[in-house]
């Protein structure tokens, strides 16, 4: 097996033990340096693939979302920061794999599809690049692609405050306040019988931009930054 095979395949044990002890540091963090809350837990499924998709405003975002679940997440990562054998155990370890920078979409995204038909969860950030603002970007399709590739589900993450703790170009970490909302899986039509055809794609794709809208306004709103609503919290942890 090569290494970026290992990578895709999810390490050893003590590379998974190595994350969870990694999680439990970035989850107390987040706690008490943000004062995190967490909702919507129920909607995380507890085994098999799914694609966690949440709203990204900062560099944060990465460690942030962990919080969400205990089981492994994986993120992609460039190829150039696996070429030594510690960062490579390191970063693979903490749940990243592998993909050559400035190659074509396609090989990312097979390599997305092969981790969740691996069994993991993986995190794309459907906006692509760190956005500002109060609005969702335009996504792009590769959540709903690697999604009904793999037949797996789509769970929208609304990321409340992340902007204000690592604003775009700061190299400092403010103890701001941080919500996250969990919403409901989206499961793309079709994708467990085959081929899905581009126009459901569009139309799941369109679905996750809404309702990714509606959870990071509710997150905001949470953190202080826009009208607040009535919500119930719950950060227990799955």
């Amino acid at each position: 097996m090569t290494d970026v095979d290992t990578t895709l395949a999810g390490g050893s044990w003590l590379s998974r033990a190595f994350y969870q002890l990694a999680r439990g540091v970035c989850v107390g963090f987040c706690r008490v340096w943000f004062r995190m809350t967490v909702e919507g837990l129920e909607h995380v499924p507890r085994s098999g693939p799914f694609v966690l998709a949440p709203v990204h405003r900062s560099n944060m975002d990465t460690p942030i979302v962990c919080v969400v679940t205990r089981r492994r997440l994986r993120y992609m990562g460039k190829d150039s920061l696996w070429k030594k054998s510690f960062p490579r155990w390191f970063l693979s370890a903490l749940g990243g794999f592998p993909v050559t920078r400035g190659s074509a979409d396609k090989e990312a995204l097979v390599r997305c599809i092969a981790v969740l038909k691996n069994g993991e969860p993986l995190v794309l950030f459907p906006e692509g690049e760190r956005k500002s603002g109060p609005l969702v970007q335009p996504l792009f399709d590769g959540a709903a692609f690697v999604a009904a590739k793999a037949n797996a589900p789509i769970v929208p993450v609304g990321v409340g405050g992340s902007e204000h703790v690592m604003p775009k170009g700061s190299k400092l970490i403010y103890p701001r306040k941080v919500h996250l909302i969990v919403g409901p899986p989206i499961v793309v039509p079709g994708a467990d019988q085959g081929r899905v055809p581009r126009a459901v794609l569009a139309e799941v794709t369109t679905t996750l931009h809404d309702e990714l809208q509606r959870l990071f306004d509710v997150a905001e709103a949470c953190t202080g930054g826009g009208k607040a609503r009535p919500i119930i919290p719950g950060d227990a942890e799955r």
